[in-house]
């Protein structure tokens, strides 16, 4: 992902625009933006909103306390099958527990390269057998859908049928109140497992998937269908009250408080799992036994620890640090870098993520942040920044 583009850069300052081009691609949902007076800017090659005229600090507080809608369709959604066991040849690729998934569960996990850095963070879902074949449904970067749909057909196409799904759309239905708001249209769907797909094969907005699952912190959902459907659905969800059109920028805020990884920021493919603190996505036994690029690394890593690590910093004054900025320890020594900070409007004070030598990744640690020139005083502190209130259920 570049730079240029990253929801840090475009929210930086909420109240700029950066003029969109008509090299850019739209999404479904795109007349909806316009009609709703988005501020449109260039990410991951779409047009893409970054915030609507209620402001990104009001939209992150309402999915925080009701609803937020969010556009995610410019994100990859691919389909993999086979005649063999599909979770086996995707094992091949990623480190997280695939095998284990029963169908119709989710798990978070990364294509990882042959160093161990990571190609790209994604979900999978095991959808179980049909018509002979095995299914898994992948959720990818926008940025790196591509890349990653070249490298998992270069890795398993002979053995598997690899496919995007071009003209699906994807909304995001995120807050408190998510699930009470999608029964009315969906029912059966707040009694959903978190990391769990429901299949509405033939509802009023065509066949529909809805994971629930989410990069917000909250409670939430994804709605995977068909574009013609996805504006009819997204103007039904938003006719109820408390319910408000999410951009860019409220989706980044509420990330970094969730502490959520960006790719292209907080990881990329010179970032192994382990330093960036995704340990727990690697199930027990690929951590004994391997079998996914760059294994060597990230086990060796896993016993002895990694040479820095992803942490929560807190600013201990009201000046945020955003990526880029110099971490350093008491005598001025360079030993990490910011590489996501913002303002928290649920906090109401600045909040980053960066990288630290392992030695001072402890909780409490005392920081200094380079800013404009000046040492600002910060810690080290546990993630997340804001509580997770995903789902649970007796059955998840």
């Amino acid at each position: 992902m570049s730079t240029q583009n990253s929801p840090e850069n475009l929210v930086a300052d909420t109240g700029s625009e950066v003029p969109s081009t008509g090299s850019l691609r739209r999404t479904p949902l795109h007349d909806l933006h316009i009609s709703r007076q988005a501020k449109m800017v260039p990410f991951a090659g779409y047009d893409m909103p970054v915030s609507y005229p209620l402001g990104t600090l009001k939209e992150h507080l309402n999915a925080r306390e009701s609803v937020g809608i969010f556009d995610v369709s410019h994100m990859g959604q691919f389909l993999i099958s086979s005649e063999e066991a599909v979770a086996q040849l995707m094992e091949r690729l990623v480190p997280g527990n695939i095998v284990g998934l029963k169908p119709g569960r989710m798990r978070y996990t990364q294509l990882t390269n042959s160093d161990g850095g990571i190609i790209d963070d994604l979900m999978v879902t095991r959808l179980g057998v049909d018509g002979g074949r095995d299914w898994l449904f992948l959720v990818v970067n926008g940025a790196r859908k591509e890349v990653d749909l070249a490298h998992i057909k270069a890795s398993i196409g002979d053995a598997a049928n690899v496919v995007e799904l071009e003209d699906q759309a994807l909304i995001a239905v995120q807050g408190p109140m998510a699930a009470s708001h999608l029964e009315r249209l969906f029912k059966g769907v707040s009694a959903a497992p978190f990391m769990s797909i429901m299949k509405y094969e033939d509802s009023a907005y065509g066949k529909v998937w809805i994971s629930r699952c989410g990069y917000t912190g909250e409670d939430g959902f994804e709605i995977s269908l068909a574009g013609l459907h996805a504006a009819t659905l997204a103007e039904k969800l938003l006719s109820a009250d408390g319910v408000e059109l999410c951009g860019l920028g409220a989706r980044d805020s509420l990330r970094l408080e969730a502490g959520l990884c960006l790719y292209g920021h907080d990881i990329d493919e010179a970032t192994s799992p382990v330093e960036a603190g995704l340990t727990w996505s690697i199930g027990k036994r690929r951590r004994e036994n391997g079998g996914f690029p760059g294994d060597k690394r990230i086990m060796r890593e896993l016993e002895e620890g990694a040479d820095r690590r992803l942490v929560g910093i807190s600013p201990l004054g009201r000046a945020p640090a955003r990526e880029g900025v110099a971490i350093v320890d008491g005598d001025g020594k360079n030993i990490g870098q910011i590489t996501s900070g913002g303002f928290s409007p649920t906090l109401s004070r600045p909040i980053a993520m960066g990288y630290v030598a392992k030695g001072f990744a402890a909780a409490g640690t005392e920081l200094g942040l380079l800013v404009r020139g000046k040492t600002l005083a910060a810690e080290v502190v546990d993630l997340p920044f804001v509580p997770h209130r995903y789902y649970r259920s007796r059955k998840a």
